[in-house]
């Protein structure tokens, strides 16, 4: 009979559930080790860090090493671990600053850089939720208006705080500012 070596146990943690698969004489146990099921996004990046290192491709090796900086200088301020929504928030934000710097790039006449820019913007933009289109986010918007009996201008930033907890990571700021001013004005 051949014996298969068991998974080891990561130190100080348990198995989070035991799945039993009773057949009668071929009955076996199957732990689930819960650090393995869900890959945090730090921990994808770090890995999809190593294997465009191996693919030597140099605009995803810069783009990816940014992130990774970016989350750790993060994590350094918070003092602790970033849960997945942080490292969103800090995600989008990269988003939003290189969208800027494409801006800027053209103005200047340099669409060498504008275009590298863009490719990170691609890059980073695998790392994020699938992106609502201006049609999904007016439809969410025109709730978001009904729910608070919103009138006009004035209501702009209660109508934008719940569009931004409603829609985090799934869209930017100035796009729903932009459409909110619209459906308010």
């Amino acid at each position: 009979m051949k014996h298969e070596a068991m998974p080891r146990e990561k130190e100080g943690s348990d198995a989070e559930e035991d799945f039993s698969l009773d057949k009668g004489k071929n009955s076996c146990k199957l732990k689930v080790y819960p650090w393995k099921l869900a890959m945090s996004l730090k921990q994808k990046i770090e890995d999809d860090l190593k294997a465009a290192m191996r693919a030597k491709d140099g605009v995803r090796v810069s783009c990816l090493r940014m992130l990774k900086t970016s989350l750790t200088n993060a994590e350094k301020e918070k003092r602790g671990e970033l849960s997945d929504e942080e490292s969103m928030t800090i995600l989008s934000s990269l988003v939003r600053k290189g969208r800027e710097a494409v801006g800027e790039f053209r103005k200047g006449g340099r669409e060498d850089l504008a275009e590298k820019e863009e490719e990170e913007i691609r890059i980073l933009y695998g790392y994020l939720p699938q992106q609502l289109t201006p049609e999904e986010i007016e439809t969410q918007l025109k709730e978001i208006i009904a729910e608070l009996s919103a009138g006009g201008p004035k209501d702009l930033g209660k109508v934008m705080k719940a569009a931004m907890a409603r829609m985090a990571g799934r869209v930017q700021g100035k796009e729903v500012n932009e459409i909110a001013r619209k459906l308010l004005g």
